[in-house]
């Protein structure tokens, strides 16, 4: 498992804006230069910053307590269809199990969101983790790419899709019916829309540093139980918090939300140890895996 190091919070910062579009690869490099003290310190910086996805993964694609296989969901009210990882535990033969929803942050399905996937999995749930980029080809293998091809979907056809694989998921034969959702920063807002879209028809929502839902005053719609993860450095979606959580309360919806001290954005990442927080990132799992034991296997 990688191990977090100590950059300036300017470089991680710089990454940060990089990864969510708000400067290019030539102002992040510039970002990083500035705090460096020497282009050695630089290339070094920029090497932690990245993402290590075999160093990350914590369940093996072939991992024999699983069974994976690539899935194909129609959606015609989206791009048409969209792809993605269904995930069953071996354990659980062919029983119906309650079934997760794993949506991906703002690069696409890379593979620290299927190893999450497998992770949630082996908490013996079924699960599925779409491809918002299916429509332009799919996750590219490199999350700079993903970046950038994320930026020409239509959203809100990707809306769409990822609603299609919600429904999809949840009316399987496999599945016991009980569906959750959990997101990353894109897919937690995700989580937070589809919480207010499903009403009823979804159990659990957890959102990982997601945006609340546009308006606000939407939250009135929710019937899951929602969990809300957030780094308490993430000033813009802490900040931010307090709004959500007073609707929550007023439309009586079942509800925690954590802070969790010297995090960031990204924090449950793994694969960016920068931006890893793995005292954050082990209590938040626990939490998650708790709220849908007591809220979707219901």
């Amino acid at each position: 498992m990688s191990t977090k190091p100590e950059l300036p919070p300017e470089a991680i910062q710089a990454y940060d804006l990089f990864i969510h579009g708000e400067i290019d690869r030539r102002a992040f490099m510039q970002r990083v230069n500035k705090v460096a003290a020497s282009t050695v310190a630089a290339a070094a910086m920029v090497d932690a910053l990245m993402p290590n996805y075999a160093a990350a993964q914590q369940v093996k694609p072939d991992d024999p307590r699983i069974k994976t296989e690539r899935a194909t969901v129609p959606s015609p009210n989206g791009n048409g269809s969209i792809n993605g990882l269904l995930v069953r535990p071996v354990a659980a033969g062919t029983n119906r199990l309650p079934a997760i929803l794993v949506i991906h942050e703002n690069r696409g399905l890379n593979p620290h969101i299927e190893d999450v996937a497998r992770r949630i999995a082996l908490e013996n749930f079924m699960t599925f983790a779409p491809d918002g980029l299916t429509s332009v080809g799919g996750y590219p293998g490199d999350d700079e790419k993903g970046g950038a091809l994320f930026g020409k979907v239509d959203r809100a056809k990707m809306g769409e899709d990822l609603f299609a694989s919600a429904t999809w998921l949840k009316n399987r034969p496999d599945s016991s019916g009980r569906l959750g959702v959990t997101g990353f920063c894109f897919g937690g807002g995700i989580s937070n829309s589809l919480a207010v879209r499903m009403g009823s028809d979804l159990a659990a929502a957890v959102p990982f540093y997601g945006g609340a839902p546009n308006p606000v005053s939407e939250t009135s719609k929710i019937k899951a139980a929602v969990l809300v993860h957030h780094g308490e450095t993430d000033t813009r979606l802490v900040q931010a918090w307090p709004e959500y959580e007073a609707e929550l309360k007023k439309a009586g919806v079942r509800y925690e939300g954590h802070i969790y001290p010297g995090a960031g954005h990204g924090f449950n990442n793994d694969a960016t140890p920068a931006r890893y927080n793995k005292a954050a990132a082990d209590q938040a799992f626990k939490r998650t895996i708790d709220w849908f034991n007591k809220y979707v296997r219901a």
